[in-house]
């Protein structure tokens, strides 16, 4: 098997409120958008992102984001920080390193996504 391209599915109530915290913020960019979902692609390795509007009946998926937690690491994590503070992104978690030396900053997106970004450092004494 050789794996071509990756997605995730994200059931939320307002795909148009998540696309557009994604593009504003993270760089994504829109490839398909329709009433019911919106597809979402860089021209990095993340992985592609579609949100599609939860309609349990419709589409027999699960109650959405509910601990789910979409995670990219990065590199200059701390002007990306800067970058979302200013722009106003939804902060769950500020920049912080943990004790085993990740940067990690969480956002969260208008229906409640919520998005790691971080960055690999040495600990700190290593």
């Amino acid at each position: 098997m050789n794996v071509v391209s990756s997605a995730v599915f994200l059931t939320v109530t307002d795909p148009a409120a998540s696309s557009r915290f994604f593009t504003t913020h993270l760089g994504f960019r829109e490839v398909v958008v329709d009433e019911d979902f919106v597809e979402l692609c860089r021209d990095d390795a993340a992985v592609d992102l579609v949100l599609v509007r939860r309609d349990l009946e419709q589409h027999g998926l699960g109650q959405g984001p509910t601990d789910v937690i979409v995670s990219f690491a990065v590199t200059g994590i701390a002007a990306e920080y800067e970058r979302l503070r200013n722009e106003g992104a939804g902060m769950a978690v500020t920049l912080q390193q943990e004790p085993w030396g990740e940067l990690v900053v969480r956002l969260i997106d208008p229906n409640g996504v919520v998005v790691q970004l971080t960055e690999w450092v040495p600990p700190a004494g290593s």
